[in-house]
């Protein structure tokens, strides 16, 4: 008889060749991240974003952002007597990061601020604070994006905005006017329509009160609906128009915003998106009637630049997840870092990380510029947001899918985080404007006015002679803006794309990223999934500028 051991480990059991826990890592360790908060004039704010990485990729920030999108939201329409509520309830974990974001000034904070860079600290803090969890970055995406669009009814902006700016995470539905701080959503889309909301069928009746109106219709996608108050788009006697809808009403008493159902998403599982219905909604007309979608244009463009900012996010999380998976496993004899081909393809999604980070930050120091009166900075934002968010938000998906198969069938697993990410990415291509829209967007900002095509040719100029790729890619795009067509946009858009982040790399990166940028991007020596950089690429030097250190 085999003598057995109570105690005895179980060999089999035993853990060998799998990677630490990522976290706590540096959410900021970023050399393209700091530098470009430099470049875009935000320098003052790096310290702050310093400690806020730290504090993104920390043990705690990670479990909540985990918590967060395992409890999903719960709709809850009637409390326990029976009376209409319409509420949401929330895990802990989607409070907790909240309050860190609105306190560290992601929701409407910067147009309190005087100084410049306001919006480009902004930008980077939610490059790092993204690392956390990306759904609670919808409704502080909205409360920013509000501010601006109120503005076009000062009386309204006058009450509304001290609120909406500040730093203070006050949830629960009260009156706005009672609370110490608010948060902001947006009602667009309707069943019929979707982006072609002009199509919108929800009607606005003009009370006895002047500006004052009362709402009946459905809408289609509304997220974060616990928001305070929310700007919502419907058909006025003098066309489609905007408006200011509270939950609470300055009486106490509760609006009538019937949440149908909540929706069922692929991913973004944190933020309830919802369906409300009007019928009676008391509703403050924002700007003129008829001038609807351009009242909230301002809205969309700061909100499309968020849909930028977190797909930056999201490729540099998993390819920061998909870099520290690599160097602690081994496969075949040697680490994976060490294996050529896997450098390979760590550094061609280094390059595309880098690229849109840079470009995020360029896009932010023009918004932050075009705010403050420069027409120059203004016209490349009107083209470039669309550029940018058609483009990076693309390439989202691909980078995601390619990061989490870094890791094989550990990254397949739930618990890795990663498929989490992945079903995150397509999200931000969709929201605030599909690819096609956000095409055709930028021809008809081609057709309306030059000053948009020369705002981007002098961005692109001030590379001119550095490369000859790049160079030869811009004679091209000179020309496809002659001839631009509706079925040919995606070509054009992509063009542009590619030239802007090649100028803003050549300009500001090392040389080993320009050059195999250029070479991949434009020059044509790439394959058709990332790992097929050139020989003459130096993985290395992108690979050691790109991942943080080792622990």
């Amino acid at each position: 008889m085999v003598a057995t051991h109570e105690h005895e480990p179980y060999a089999t059991h035993d853990v060998t060749n799998q990677p630490p826990p990522l976290a706590p890592y540096d959410a900021a360790e970023d050399a393209a991240l700091i530098e470009g908060l430099r470049r875009e004039g935000a320098g003052w704010a790096e310290q702050d974003v310093r400690r806020l990485g730290l504090r993104a990729g920390g043990r705690e920030a990670q479990e909540w952002g985990e918590l967060a999108n395992r409890h999903e939201p719960e709709l809850r329409p009637y409390d326990r007597y029976g009376h209409r509520v319409d509420e949401v309830d929330f895990h802990p974990s989607w409070h907790h990061l909240m309050r860190v974001a609105v306190t560290e000034g992601l929701a409407g904070a910067p147009w309190a601020e005087d100084r410049p860079g306001a919006h480009v600290a902004r930008t980077a803090g939610g490059l790092v604070w993204g690392h956390a969890e990306a759904g609670h970055g919808c409704p502080t995406s909205m409360t920013y994006a509000a501010v601006p669009a109120l503005r076009a009814q000062p009386e309204l902006a006058k009450v509304y905005e001290p609120l909406l700016t500040s730093r203070e995470y006050d949830p629960g539905l009260r009156v706005p006017t009672e609370k110490r701080g608010l948060l902001a959503g947006m009602g667009m889309t309707e069943k019929q329509g979707g982006s072609d909301v002009r199509t919108n069928t929800t009607a606005a009746t003009p009370t006895a009160e002047p500006g004052v109106y009362t709402l009946r219709g459905h809408k289609w996608f509304t997220s974060a609906p616990m928001c305070d108050v929310f700007l919502v788009l419907a058909q006025a006697p003098g066309g489609l128009s905007c408006f200011l809808v509270p939950r609470i009403l300055p009486d106490g008493s509760r609006n009538t915003f019937r949440i149908q159902r909540l929706k069922d998403k692929l991913g973004n599982r944190s933020n309830a998106s919802s369906e409300p219905e009007f019928d009676g909604t008391v509703a403050w007309l924002v700007g003129p009637e008829g001038r609807g979608v351009k009242t909230i244009i301002e809205m969309v463009n700061c909100t499309r630049l968020d849909c930028v900012v977190a797909s930056a996010t999201l490729m540099r999380r998993t390819l920061v997840e998909a870099g520290h998976h690599v160097r602690h496993r081994s496969a075949f004899g040697a680490r994976l870092l060490d294996q050529p081909l896997m450098r390979n393809v760590l550094a061609d999604l280094a390059l595309e990380s880098e690229a849109a980070t840079t470009l995020t930050l360029r896009l932010a120091g023009a918004a932050d510029r075009a705010v403050r009166g420069d027409a120059g900075e203004a016209a490349f934002r009107r083209i470039a947001t669309a550029v940018g968010k058609y483009w990076v938000t693309k390439r989202g998906p691909a980078f995601t899918a390619e990061a989490l198969e870094c890791l094989g069938g550990n990254g397949y697993v739930e618990e890795s985080g990663m498929p989490r990410h992945y079903r995150e990415a397509p999200l931000l291509s969709i929201w605030e404007g599909s690819g096609n829209v956000n095409a055709l967007d930028v021809l008809r900002a081609l057709g309306r006015d030059s000053a948009t095509a020369e705002a981007l040719f002098a961005e692109l100029d001030l590379a001119r002679g550095a490369d000859a790729r790049l160079d030869a890619a811009v004679t091209r795009l000179r020309t496809q803006v002659s001839g631009a067509s509706q079925s040919g946009a995606r070509r054009l858009v992509e063009l542009m794309a590619l030239t802007l982040q090649a100028s803003l790399l050549v300009r500001h990166a090392p040389a080993a990223v320009a050059d195999a940028f250029c070479a991949t991007r434009l020059g044509g020596d790439w394959g058709h999934a990332f790992g097929t950089l050139p020989d003459s690429a130096d993985p290395g030097a992108i690979l050691d500028r790109s991942l943080p250190a080792a622990p």
